[in-house]
């Protein structure tokens, strides 16, 4: 079937446009003179077979998505996502957004593949009380999760793995975004988290999209600020409180056995919930074992950066932990580049098709599995 030129050459736009690319800058990435974008864009010219192929790549989509009437998956969100935020996102932040999702349908792709299947959780919120909803869900989930009342989670991104979500940390230019969300059409709930935030920020972050993704699941996309402003949403709110009682329950907070709260508790406390002082200080508070005062007191002290642990960098040794710190800040966790040698070791996919999921070189595949201690060979 020919291909419809002119739906092509709005497709092509659109892409190029999203990223705020000018047809020169996707000359200079596809070698595809700019003239010749142009003019795909203006449906005046037939793509050759390579020019599709190369131009789907580099804009992380299906090719058959360029050439048919179809529409991309995931596109309208993205598109959304702009309308709403674009002045928040810098060209390199679109770049990963774009990669961001393309890894969230890889991530779904395999799993299917390899038989790795969520389990189901369902939570429907009642009443109309917006912190009666994160109540309800974070205690929900921790009974699907079958938490103790106190029991601390110890690795969030598996936890929500674990129900179906795709959740990948990347770096972001704005620091001022801390995460996220957004509902694919199929690959389910994406969530996105800024590495450029504290190791514990980050962990409240993707508790905080969680919420968004167990509750919220009428919206589409959801990007969520470091800084809280005084006209907050009520959505921003009840995620933060799903958040903080996921990860630090009222009943747990209420029944530590702190006589008196000094700096050095607070300190002690927060390592041990993996929260930041603030976090704390606000869930002591709001359990009333502490007064605003004290609260006030209490969170001018900071966990020191060098007593924080990653939960996918913990037991390795500074090198090794150095360098999947890298590949977290691009977006590659370890769970998600263990699927991609999973599928190549039982043969579902070829080395060249995992370095193209894993957005990396033939040379540095190489690299990454001497770093994960796998071999590039199927068995």
């Amino acid at each position: 079937m020919p291909i419809d030129l002119a739906e092509f050459g709005k497709k092509l736009e659109r892409c190029r446009t999203q990223l705020q690319l000018s047809t020169a800058e996707v000359d200079a990435h596809t070698g595809i003179p700019a003239e010749r974008i142009a003019a795909f864009e203006r449906g005046m010219v037939t793509p050759t077979g390579d020019d599709v192929l190369i131009l789907a790549d580099f804009f992380k989509c299906d090719y058959r998505f360029l050439i048919s009437n179809e529409k991309l998956a995931a596109f309208e969100q993205t598109d959304s996502l702009y309308r709403m935020h674009g002045k928040d996102f810098s060209k390199a932040d679109r770049r990963g957004i774009l990669e961001f999702i393309y890894l969230c349908e890889c991530e779904q792709m395999l799993e299917a593949d390899l038989g790795r299947h969520a389990t189901v959780f369902r939570f429907t919120p009642t009443g109309t009380y917006f912190k009666g909803h994160a109540d309800q869900a974070a205690k929900a989930l921790r009974e699907h999760f079958r938490y103790s009342p106190n029991a601390v989670p110890s690795d969030v991104y598996a936890d929500f793995r674990k129900i179906g979500f795709h959740v990948f940390r990347r770096r972001l230019q704005n620091s001022e975004i801390s995460g996220i969300t957004i509902r694919h059409p199929l690959a389910g709930t994406c969530i996105l988290v800024n590495y450029d935030e504290d190791i514990y920020r980050q962990r409240f972050t993707a508790a905080h999209e969680a919420g968004h993704g167990v509750i919220d699941r009428d919206q589409d996309v959801i990007v969520s600020f470091a800084t809280a402003s005084s006209r907050e949403p009520l959505v921003e709110i009840r995620a933060n409180a799903f958040a903080a009682r996921y990860l630090l329950p009222r009943s747990l907070v209420s029944e530590i056995p702190v006589s008196a709260w000094t700096q050095d508790e607070v300190l002690r406390w927060a390592s041990h919930f993996k929260v930041s002082t603030t976090a704390l200080t606000i869930a002591l508070k709001e359990a009333e074992v502490i007064d605003e005062e004290t609260a006030k007191h209490l969170r001018r002290v900071r966990v020191p950066a060098h007593a924080k642990t990653d939960p996918e960098l913990t037991t390795l040794s500074p090198r090794a932990a150095e360098r999947k710190s890298e590949l977290l800040e691009r977006g590659l966790s370890s769970y998600y580049v263990g699927l991609c040698f999973e599928a190549l070791a039982k043969g579902a996919v070829s080395a060249g098709r995992a370095a193209e999921m894993m957005l990396v070189s033939d040379f540095e595949l190489a690299e990454i599995a001497e770093l994960f201690s796998v071999s590039l060979q199927p068995q």
